[in-house]
């Protein structure tokens, strides 16, 4: 058997039978990990089946182009592939990641360290950030970013990115809004999000923003740790000044208090019934 006839026979069984399910954090899709096979080392993600190819298409093309405008930029990628894989008349897009031992996840180390090791992770998140931001240039076009505390791992004092999905590349606002819609796990999103297209399509906005992507780091580190929240308010702030100076106007700005969610989105997150720790 081939990897592509593996692949498809394990994207295709039962759901209950393809692995270890990662988290129940994503937007999109639940990933899960293989338990044997030749996909054991591989964290897979399997997004809605669509039946434009056109459509599909751009979505192949733009993940390739963001994940070497990543790198291009200095953040660190797993080595990632996208696959459409045929399904009757349709095609399921799956992304094949190289795994990253849960161990080395930021959101558990932050829960799990103490403030100064907490603040170093900031940090190490932080650098990537602040390295894609001061490296983009209008000649890469419209490119976000979502370097959101749940999306790296830290091995070794380095920040590992690994969400590539949606491709942050290449959409205009409003077709970023219906890549929101279209490859949403819940029926329940898209069913109501063509009722709600602007609040929908706002979900992508701190995505394409220097400032509001620090404010967000931020913004989780002190949901995830509120007693610890003066201190991560601080780290930004100085963080801010000394690493990202074109943005710290708006960042300091942002960070006068602890930032909160969007009430859109946290109304989006009970839908979806996705986990995270209350809005502060």
């Amino acid at each position: 058997m081939t990897d592509a006839e593996a692949l498809h026979q394990l994207v295709f069984q039962k759901t209950a039978a393809r692995g270890r399910a990662l988290s129940k954090l994503g937007y999109f899709c639940t990933p899960f990990r293989p338990e044997n096979g030749p996909f054991d080392d591989k964290v897979i993600k399997v997004y809605q089946a669509q039946r434009n190819h056109e459509t599909l298409k751009s979505l192949v093309h733009a993940h390739d182009d963001y994940v070497q405008v990543l790198r291009k930029l200095g953040v660190t990628v797993p080595k990632t592939a996208i696959h459409l894989l045929p399904h009757g008349p349709k095609f399921v897009p799956v992304i094949v990641q190289d795994a990253i031992e849960t161990k080395f996840m930021m959101r558990s180390q932050m829960i799990e360290a103490d403030l100064t090791r907490a603040l170093a992770l900031m940090d190490n998140a932080g650098e990537v950030i602040a390295r894609f931001w001061n490296g983009l240039t209008k000649e890469d076009g419209r490119v976000g970013f979502h370097p959101s505390i749940r999306n790296f791992a830290v091995i070794n004092d380095r920040a590992v990115f690994f969400d590539s999905f949606p491709p942050l590349i290449h959409y205009t606002h409003a077709e970023m809004g219906k890549v929101l819609l279209l490859f949403s796990e819940s029926r329940l999103i898209r069913l109501i999000g063509p009722l709600v297209p602007q609040k929908l399509a706002a979900i992508q906005d701190e995505w394409y923003s220097a400032s509001e992507t620090l404010i967000g780091l931020v913004g989780s580190a002190c949901r995830l740790r509120p007693e610890d929240r003066e201190a991560f308010l601080d780290w930004g702030r100085l963080f801010a000044q000394s690493a990202m100076p074109k943005f710290a106007d708006d960042i300091l700005r942002g960070l006068e208090r602890p930032p909160r969610l969007p009430r859109y989105w946290t109304g989006f997150r009970k839908l979806l019934g996705l986990q995270g720790e209350p809005n502060l």
